[in-house]
């Protein structure tokens, strides 16, 4: 149980900070990221998410207990999601420079969206933690997927510190520490084995309300933004299909 949790929490640990902290330092480091592929990325985990939500998470929410209970837990899931999503906005993405002020500003605002996805990464980490509890190949895809997630917001620090002065070093730490509470969430999450059904019913309810507020309050939205044309629904369509096939291969 407990070294089951201990690898539950680390790989929930390693999406938060791998996500953040690569994205963080391809701005430091190569500057650009081709826009297309992020825009085919972000379309991909927002189909897969989609899949996993609705041919795991939620039947197994219902199956748990009731569709009542179920329903209880997306919209806790919806529900705090967005209220820190209101309270902590966690994406920016401007590079304009006028002088001290604004590098100021940046530096800022590099500051407040580390703080703001670090928020976000707690109770994203308990999706990623419930998720496991309904298959460990599951699991691995939800936090690949949120790693994916957490990059472009890693690029959103990364590009706000770099104008504003600050160094590639402590660039990397801000991020790193902005992805821990994933972890911790992750290990909360994976806890809920041994609760009981209701409770469980619950949990697997939020992390589907919290995966459908993530995918269309910010994977679909953002992948249509960072390119136009047909890339986003590219990735979309194809995550919902492979993931369809990958959760059909886990039975």
């Amino acid at each position: 149980m407990w070294m089951d949790l201990l690898v539950i929490t680390l790989i929930g640990l390693a999406a938060g900070v791998i996500g953040t902290t690569a994205g963080g330092l391809s701005v430091v480091l190569i500057k650009t990221i081709s826009n297309r592929l992020l825009s085919i990325l972000l379309g991909f985990s927002a189909g897969v998410m989609v899949a996993i939500t609705f041919e795991e998470l939620i039947p197994h929410a219902v199956e748990d207990y009731n569709i009542w209970t179920a329903t209880l837990g997306i919209l806790l899931g919806i529900g705090i999601i967005g209220i820190l999503d209101i309270n902590f906005p966690h994406r920016h993405f401007s590079m304009s420079i006028d002088g001290d002020k604004e590098r100021a500003k940046q530096l800022k605002t590099g500051v407040l969206l580390s703080a703001g996805i670090a928020m976000h990464n707690l109770p994203e980490g308990v999706a990623i933690g419930v998720t496991f509890l309904v298959s460990f190949e599951a699991g691995i895809g939800i936090a690949i997927l949120m790693a994916i997630h957490n990059f472009p917001e890693g690029m959103a620090v990364g590009a706000s510190m770099c104008v504003g002065g600050v160094k590639g070093s402590k660039v990397a730490l801000t991020t790193i520490l902005a992805g821990v509470p994933m972890g911790i969430g992750a290990f909360i999450g994976g806890g809920l084995e041994d609760v009981s059904d209701f409770t469980k019913s619950i949990a697997f309810g939020f992390a589907a309300g919290a995966m459908l507020y993530i995918v269309f309050d910010e994977l679909i939205p953002d992948a249509h933004r960072k390119m136009k044309g047909h890339y986003a629904i590219m990735g979309i369509l194809s995550g919902i299909i492979l993931g369809i096939i990958f959760i059909d291969l886990l039975h």
